[in-house]
């Protein structure tokens, strides 16, 4: 079954672009060919709804599943501490390759544009991503509203609330039957996941042609070595995810990139995160990877583990300052980078986040808001490597912290056993 999903995503992938590029060559009129590109879109908005529709039950069910199984608040903290230290290294990694690359492959050197004197709108909401908004917009006034906006972080921050009370609290009788019912609630959203999974393919179909349709293939020539040299930086990161992978879980990490290529192919395909959420969660667990890690990692990574959006942000910075002509010295580009990390927390709530918090740091390095509008243009084509990307990162995150959690399982069990010998031998 899995295999057959993942060739009919491909083929899907395929039919796609072809029939993109028909559609756009024998269509000459421009609202005709928006309109045409809007229907193919219909199958996708649907995927996206029904994905939307399990996203938030499926992560409140297995995060409080997780956590309320926990020993002890110890396991959470541990967790937490381990997962949000590994966060912010692969954020730092992720925005230094972005930097470097950028200089590097220069891709915006040459283009010599110039900033008008009229502000450009780019359609985005910057305003999301002051600092006192962003920590404030964690915690949620109400579950349900979170539940209804589908908002990650909101529901992670109410569930692991809900995990720690039903776990310190989990002998007695009456909370042991909330247990039971959320534990319920886990296979019946993995069983609804291969359901809404099986529409995959007409959803990325949908996505492809519609793109394809509009903008045609000459995006690619016409923006070729911008996408080429951001696509050659998520190769690179990439490759550190598997060796960092392989320093911790050895030939492992070859078994878990297989398990998780369906996940990455949707999330490469409709530019989702989301819509890879349900079908990732599963794959991790047939892995091996424990339930109450994967209940709590995964959904954390979402909200501050975007590998690949990080690098966008910092390459994107630089190829506006290379496109204007704006000098930027590597200090400054070391402070942007600073900036750019603290404020991408908490942006897999806001649309298209990653272009947002390019637009909302931009003003303050000097960098023309034109060059935000100028990447708008093929942000559907980078935005389906950077959620790939994320896919990845968070994969390999939450495999690594999971066999972190064995290896101390297995100590403190050893260690348990020698205290007991030593106990008899006295």
């Amino acid at each position: 079954m899995r295999n057959r999903l993942t060739l009919s995503i491909a083929a899907a992938m395929l039919l796609g672009v072809a029939v993109g590029y028909l559609c756009h060559t024998t269509i000459a009129d421009p609202a005709t060919l928006k309109a045409c590109a809007g229907y193919f879109s219909i199958v996708t908005d649907i995927f996206l709804r029904l994905i939307k529709m399990i996203i938030a039950p499926l992560v409140f069910a297995t995060l409080v599943s997780g956590l309320a199984g926990m020993d002890s608040g110890d396991d959470v903290g541990r967790i937490g501490f381990r997962s949000v230290s590994w966060f912010i290294c692969a954020s730092l990694v992720s925005l230094a390759i972005g930097l470097v690359m950028a200089n590097l492959l220069e891709p915006g050197a040459g283009l010599h544009l110039t900033e008008t004197s009229g502000e450009v709108s780019t359609g985005l909401n910057t305003s999301a991503l002051n600092v006192k908004d962003v920590i404030t917009h964690a915690f949620p006034t109400s579950l349900l509203d979170a539940m209804a906006r589908n908002d990650i972080l909101q529901i992670l921050v109410f569930s692991l609330f809900l995990g720690v009370g039903l776990s310190a609290l989990k002998h007695d009788a009456r909370v042991a039957i909330v247990i039971q019912a959320v534990d319920g609630m886990v296979p019946v959203m993995l069983r609804l996941t291969n359901y809404v999974m099986r529409f995959a393919p007409l959803g990325v179909f949908g996505a492809i042609a519609s793109t394809v349709t509009l903008r045609g293939l000459d995006v690619m020539y016409t923006y070729g070595k911008l996408i080429g040299s951001f696509y050659l930086g998520l190769v690179l990161l990439w490759v550190i995810f598997v060796l960092v992978g392989y320093a911790f879980l050895g030939r492992k990490v070859g078994g878990l990139l297989k398990a998780i290529r369906e996940p990455a192919m949707i999330a490469f395909s409709t530019a989702s995160s989301e819509a890879a959420f349900p079908r990732l969660t599963e794959q991790l667990e047939k892995f091996g990877v424990e339930k109450k890690v994967v209940g709590f990692t995964l959904p954390l990574g979402y909200a501050f583990n975007l590998d690949g959006s990080m690098m966008y942000q910092a390459f994107a910075a630089i190829f506006i300052a290379q496109a204007f002509g704006v000098h930027m010295p590597v200090s400054q580009q070391i402070a942007m980078l600073l900036v750019l990390m603290l404020s991408s927390k908490g942006m897999a709530s806001v649309p298209r986040g990653s272009v947002v918090v390019v637009a909302a740091v931009a003003p303050m390095f000097h960098l023309p808001t034109a060059g935000v509008a100028l990447i708008l243009a093929i942000d559907q084509i980078l935005d389906m490597g950077r959620t790939m990307t994320n896919v990845i990162g968070n994969s390999v995150a939450t495999a690594v912290i999971a066999k972190w959690e064995r290896t101390r399982k297995v100590k403190s069990e050893a260690t348990s056993l020698a205290h007991a010998d030593e106990a008899i031998a006295q």
